[in-house]
């Protein structure tokens, strides 16, 4: 009777164990297959952004080359006109050539916000788009801007992300080091190298870093909250 009951009783232990089994395997294998999804996500919006930065240096190229072409043109005009002298039928020059090939690039969104920019971190491995906004639910999708004057701009921007503990998103903040690189490339094509100068926790209510002054030189702030959520870890660099 006893030997029943002992069989009974391993026998639901064992079937519990099995489950636990299945769901930790069936957890991991969602987790690998979430973030093998955000990997492609991010890596096609980021193509899709250096495209973009191309299409805006093509522009530019272009309509430099079409301004030089039309200065070109004026001088020739000019010294002609000075040898001709009071010639009727001389060339005053073409007005169409300084229009240029002026091409507006719309704004690039991802998964329903607008994208500012790209940020990189060698070191880490990182390679993400940088959002318009760093809300909750706007963070569960990449890290985004929570203040400052702009992405490359002059002053400090802060870009805040989650720490998931998974290895998305900021969860490796905690491994930058001080003199680490950073690259951001914003809309306009401007691609600008930071060097990490400070790392440090702080409390989550410590917000004096966001307006700090940065002596007229351009710098950012990158932030999550440590594993514990008990603290923020904070990381400042500046142009080099």
């Amino acid at each position: 009777m006893e030997n029943k009951k002992y069989n009974k009783v391993l026998t639901i232990v064992l079937v519990v164990i099995v489950i636990a089994i299945f769901g930790v395997i069936g957890f991991i294998g969602y987790d690998v297959v979430k973030k093998n999804a955000e990997n492609r996500d991010q890596n096609k919006a980021l193509e899709e952004f250096e495209n973009r930065i191309s299409m805006i240096r093509n522009n530019t190229s272009q309509n430099n080359a079409n301004q030089t072409e039309l200065d070109g043109n004026v001088s020739l005009n000019f010294n002609m006109n000075e040898t001709i002298g009071d010639n009727q039928n001389g060339n005053s020059g073409s007005n169409n050539g300084g229009s240029g090939n002026s091409s507006t690039i719309a704004k690039q969104t991802y998964k329903g916000y607008t994208m500012l920019g790209r940020l990189s971190i060698p070191s880490i491995s990182l390679d993400l788009p940088v959002l318009d906004r760093a809300s909750e639910a706007s963070m569960k999708v990449s890290v985004g801007v929570l203040y400052g004057v702009g992405l490359n701009q002059i002053g400090n921007t802060v870009i805040a992300g989650h720490n998931y503990r998974n290895g998305t998103f900021f969860s490796n903040l905690k491994k930058v080091e001080n003199g680490d690189t950073i690259y951001i490339t914003d809309n306009s094509g401007k691609k600008v190298k930071y060097t990490v100068y400070n790392v440090y926790t702080t409390t989550s209510s410590d917000f004096d870093y966001a307006s700090r002054d940065t002596a007229g030189k351009r710098e950012v702030s990158l932030t999550t909250c440590t594993d514990d959520v008990n603290a923020r870890r904070v990381i400042w660099a500046k142009e080099s």
